[in-house]
């Protein structure tokens, strides 16, 4: 039998193939033509990274030694009492939602009632939760009907020839604590695919994982930023919340920006109904009154969606100049007063009431995948200026983020590849014929003043 007449062959078996599809041309077996691929990708959403929010506006500090950070923050200079009703009489009796004694109130302490009467203490009544008051002006005090208000204690007053006050008020202090979070991520490569070479350029180089662990760094730490921001897991008594992980593990929260300013800032629904907007400048304004009454600093750094952004330049467009509003000239101090500098940082800047605000995109709430996903927050403001801790006096910003570190030792960016030999990395466990990166930090966000912060919803 010669060549010509064995058909019988297969991939598991020799022999030839005589059938048609054999005599094909060269070219069909082989397209001799390059294909003509660009080495240089496309950023089809842009630069994805939305870190740098922390970096302009707070602080870092590596003194990191326990498992969470304490502070304290004193509480109101002056003292108000929390009232329900008061009856028509000489005296009127004012009734309360808790013990009137200790510091909430005290003898002839005179009180400015919510509809402007003044009233002086006379007595006080601990087992029926009510205060005796005669009107200053005399006669019957004026019945006010069953609500919830405030009476502010502006002073007292006292008879001639009589004794010195019996109790004090002081300021009190407010001790805050903060754990810190572990946030882990990492990236794995075969040996394989670590030498192969592909068509796009990633920095000079063709080999396309190097592109995936640029990536992974990247949403690494864009993950640590949105920790710090979105986190929950403390109790408005400062207390930690445990919880257990998928190994059983006990892990504790951590206090995220949002949630320490929801609860004790300022929330500030905009106008324009549910999708909220500056339509006004009575929208500032309101936010403005809110400032005044925590005592706020005169700057302040706003981030904003870009929605609220474009709102803000249309309120501003309607008669409000950038850089001079009613007269007065804007301030740069977070920028040593250079309006340039604050323009190359990517701030607008405007001054409305005394305050000056220093607009910029929040790139975080502008991503369909993250903060604008369901669009819950449209900006904050961060006041530009140093708290001081009310316990030690030591300054510090009002947003400042902290990661654990001893010596030499840093945990704000930890970075180590392991491998079976891959990438020359020799230190695995096991020879797995992989590259694997680890990235791991270890930090916290302490939000100090958190009444004088603001958060746009």
């Amino acid at each position: 039998m010669n060549k010509a007449d064995y058909t019988g062959g297969t991939l598991e078996g020799g022999g030839l193939n005589t059938s048609p599809q054999t005599y094909i041309s060269l070219g069909d077996l082989l397209d001799p033509t390059k294909p003509d691929v660009q080495d240089l990708y496309v950023q089809t959403f842009g630069d994805q990274g939305i870190t740098g929010f922390l970096d302009l506006t707070g602080a870092k500090k590596n003194a990191g030694t326990a498992d969470k950070v304490e502070w304290y923050e004193e509480g109101r200079l002056h003292k108000t009492l929390v009232y329900t009703a008061l009856t028509a009489a000489e005296p009127g009796v004012l009734s309360c939602d808790n013990n009137p004694n200790g510091e909430n109130v005290r003898l002839n302490d005179v009180l400015l009632l919510h509809d402007g009467q003044r009233v002086v203490v006379v007595d006080i009544d601990a087992s029926t939760l009510s205060v005796k008051v005669a009107s200053l002006k005399g006669g019957s005090t004026t019945a006010i009907s069953a609500g919830s208000f405030k009476a502010a204690i502006v002073g007292n007053i006292y008879a001639q020839g009589t004794d010195q006050p019996t109790a004090f008020y002081q300021t009190g202090l407010v001790k805050r604590e903060n754990p810190y979070i572990i946030t882990k991520e990492m990236y794995e490569v075969a040996g394989s695919q670590a030498t192969n070479i592909g068509w796009l350029n990633v920095n000079g180089q063709y080999m396309w994982y190097l592109k995936n662990e640029m990536d992974a760094r990247k949403r690494f730490m864009n993950q640590r930023e949105m920790m710090l921001l979105y986190s929950q897991g403390v109790t408005t008594a400062g207390d930690s919340i445990g919880m257990v992980d998928a190994q059983g593990t006990s892990i504790t929260g951590s206090e995220g920006y949002f949630e320490a300013v929801e609860s004790r800032g300022i929330t500030a629904q905009v106008s324009g109904g549910a999708q909220g907007s500056f339509a006004s400048m009575s929208d500032i304004d309101t936010i403005i009154l809110e400032l005044d009454k925590e005592g706020a600093p005169a700057e302040y750094a706003m981030y904003v969606n870009r929605k609220t952004s474009l709102d803000i330049d249309d309120m501003l467009a309607n008669g409000i100049a950038t850089q001079v509003t009613a007269g007065l000239a804007g301030q740069f101090g977070a920028f040593n007063n250079s309006a340039d500098l604050a323009v190359k940082l990517g701030f607008k800047s405007f001054t409305r009431g005394g305050y000056t605000f220093h607009k910029h995109d929040w790139k975080l709430l502008n991503d369909p995948t993250l903060g604008a996903l369901n669009n819950i927050h449209k900006g904050a403001m961060i006041p530009l200026s140093q708290v001081a801790d009310a316990k030690s006096g030591v300054k510090a910003p009002a947003l400042q983020m902290n990661y654990k570190a001893a010596g030499n030792y840093s945990r704000e960016m930890e970075h180590w590849v392991t491998g079976g030999g891959v990438l020359g990395y020799t230190n695995a466990a096991n020879g797995k014929d992989t590259a694997i990166f680890n990235y791991r930090s270890e930090c916290n966000l302490v939000t100090r003043a958190a009444n004088q912060h603001v958060v746009l919803k």
